[in-house]
């Protein structure tokens, strides 16, 4: 319990350095525990230290996971934020809050048809690949715009965003740069009229640089629960 309650008081404190150097407000970044992995007790560890929002990768995982702290089930909000095949989107749509990583219309469209009418809608980001890496899932710059427009059309889904995950560096001029170039995506599709509040980009490593670049949710698993 302490070593996960002062982990989040240093990645914290970290994000609100890095607000100041920039001159943002620390309640415009969101702290997104990933907590892929770890057991539901760590979890709920997390959550008794002040935490509220958590990411899950493995959907069978995550669904085992929210199924045991089913009694935080109204306080706490599940982010699915790993890569998502067309043969689970149902227990998706039925579990999460939100999800990060639709990079095409097909599993957007089952999300949209599989939510329950008594939820609230579900909340998506795009994922785009501003790298070109073939091993990263996303959608290609230049068609996020086509895909974030017809997302936003279907019902039961709230378009939030865009979500990237830029490949690992150490080099800090890397990192804005990479990060910048998702930036650049975000604007776009804000300048072209989608209603766009979440940059869903900043892993512990680069969440420094992510701030500055203005991302919006950070996804942050290792400084909060240590090394996997």
């Amino acid at each position: 319990m302490a070593t996960i309650a002062s982990n989040l008081q240093l990645v914290t404190a970290r994000i609100n350095q890095a607000c100041s150097r920039v001159g943002r407000r620390p309640d415009s970044v969101t702290l997104l525990a990933v907590s892929k992995t770890f057991p539901a007790e760590t979890v709920r560890e997390a959550f008794h230290a002040g935490q509220r929002k958590f990411g899950e990768n493995y959907v069978q995982e995550a669904v085992d996971k929210i199924a045991e702290l089913a009694d935080l089930r109204a306080q706490i909000e599940w982010h699915m934020i790993g890569p998502l095949q067309s043969n689970k989107t149902r227990v998706v749509a039925e579990s999460f809050d939100w999800v990060h990583t639709i990079d095409r219309l097909k599993i957007a469209q089952r999300l949209s048809e599989q939510r329950p009418a008594h939820l609230s809608p579900l909340q998506v980001c795009i994922q785009v690949n501003t790298s070109g890496e073939a091993s990263k899932s996303g959608v290609a710059p230049e068609e996020a715009l086509a895909l974030a427009q017809a997302v936003s059309a279907l019902p039961r889904l709230t378009l939030r965003g865009v979500m990237a995950l830029p490949a690992p560096t150490d080099d800090p001029a890397l990192q804005k740069a990479q990060l910048h170039a998702v930036r650049v995506v975000f604007d776009d599709l804000k300048f072209k009229g989608l209603p766009l509040d979440t940059l869903s980009m900043g892993m512990s490593a680069d969440l420094e640089a992510a701030v500055e670049e203005g991302s919006s949710m950070l996804r942050v698993g290792t400084a909060l629960f240590g090394n996997r």
